[in-house]
């Protein structure tokens, strides 16, 4: 049996989702750097509640389309986009949103391991609650259990959630990043990357964690790891360049893909 096998959902299951109202609906998201455009024309859905991933060689815009979900691209000096993103029937580009409530509802993990440095395990889990000024010590002491077991971790550190977040393995440290995320309980998790400096046991462990936490939120992971995309995700959008050149069910991008960019992005052709 292989990877895609093992892990791809029945085919009666995918057809129910086809019929999905999708969860997130990107409709001709175009992003600049400047005057560079990094991201051409970028219509697609993504399913509730499944893991969808972006591949692509580096410098094709997986990150840069990632971070225009959440609206982080505008953070960049310099940088703009225009199209739109829909979420639950809410564009997150409309003027009247505030990109607060947007980050909130859709958490982020990154490349590289990034816990705050001077805080607590406990501290880290619980940081984004207090900046939305939660203070009640039960609610939050409840949270922080729910969201470490969520991602996997409580068990490791239930007896040490006093001792600094960077004490850590680097493969902890993602966790309890993700647990961070988990905290703010929002309805997308987008994933940079976020095995990419883990070891393979570590990495793993974050690929087991993604076929959890794909029941309970819509999972959007980027990775430059084919394998990976196979084992973790139920859809795939190969990209180039800026654009989406195929998005399908990730069993039959990796069996039987469309276009003949794909075929030889995936056999090893280039890239």
């Amino acid at each position: 049996m292989t990877d895609i096998d093992r892990h791809s959902q029945p085919d009666q299951e995918q057809e129910k989702q086809q019929q999905q109202v999708p969860k997130v609906s990107i409709k001709n998201l175009e992003a600049w750097f400047g005057s560079k455009q990094a991201l051409k024309n970028i219509n697609l859905d993504v399913k509730e509640k499944t893991a969808t991933a972006f591949i692509g060689p580096s410098g094709c815009g997986k990150t840069t389309l990632i971070k225009c979900l959440n609206r982080m691209h505008e953070m960049t000096p310099g940088a703009k986009a225009k199209g739109q993103v829909i979420i639950d029937g809410i564009d997150i580009y409309d003027r009247n949103i505030d990109p607060v409530i947007i980050k909130r509802r859709i958490g982020m993990v990154f490349q590289k391991p990034n816990p705050f440095p001077t805080m607590s395990i406990y501290d880290n889990v619980v940081a984004g609650l207090k900046l939305n000024g939660i203070r009640d010590k039960r609610l939050m002491d409840e949270i922080v259990k729910d969201s470490l077991e969520g991602a996997a971790l409580w068990d490791e550190v239930k007896n040490e959630l006093g001792k600094p977040g960077m004490g850590l393995s680097g493969g902890q440290q993602q966790r309890l990043c993700i647990a961070r995320a988990l905290a703010m309980q929002p309805e997308v998790l987008l994933m940079d990357e976020p095995t990419s400096a883990l070891d393979p046991i570590a990495s793993s462990k974050i690929e087991d964690l993604v076929h959890d936490l794909k029941k309970r939120f819509t999972v959007i992971i980027v990775t430059h790891n084919m394998q990976q995309a196979a084992r973790v995700s139920d859809y795939t959008a190969f990209m180039y360049l800026g654009e989406v050149i195929e998005y399908s069910p990730t069993k039959k991008m990796f069996e039987n893909p469309e276009k003949e960019l794909t075929e030889r992005y995936i056999s090893g052709k280039f890239g």
